[in-house]
């Protein structure tokens, strides 16, 4: 075989799992109880009765809101690694750094200035 031998556990475990998962939901469908009545089909809002149709067409501000925060929020992860190894790094992990910081920055301003991040 190929160096792919030490991977196999893995691949195991995740066919497993999933057939697990599967089975499980299966037979929770197949012998779940089904009884539906208007008021268990009806949407639930927190206790309260809903105001609308409960499929609304969202703004797209909201997702563009989202996308920014998961983007920036994923590139603000890069800090701890950088932290961890700041020593062994010297002055060129602290300038690589700073240049991401700058980045980011930029790219900050740049959203702000074209009004993504207001809410409206």
């Amino acid at each position: 075989m190929t160096n792919l031998e030490p991977y196999l556990p893995i691949a195991v475990l995740l066919v497993v799992s999933t057939g697990f998962a599967f089975l499980v939901v299966g037979l929770g469908h197949l012998f779940g109880p089904r009884r539906p009545t208007p008021r268990k089909l009806a949407p639930y809002e927190s206790g309260m009765r809903p105001i609308g149709p409960a499929m609304r067409r969202m703004p797209v501000r909201f997702y563009l809101i989202a996308v920014l925060f998961v983007l920036f929020d994923i590139e603000v992860i890069f800090f701890l690694p950088w932290a961890v190894n700041f020593r062994a790094l010297d002055v060129f992990g602290f300038v690589e750094m700073i240049v991401f910081i700058g980045i980011l920055l930029a790219g900050y301003v740049w959203l702000w200035k074209k009004g993504a991040l207001e809410w409206e």
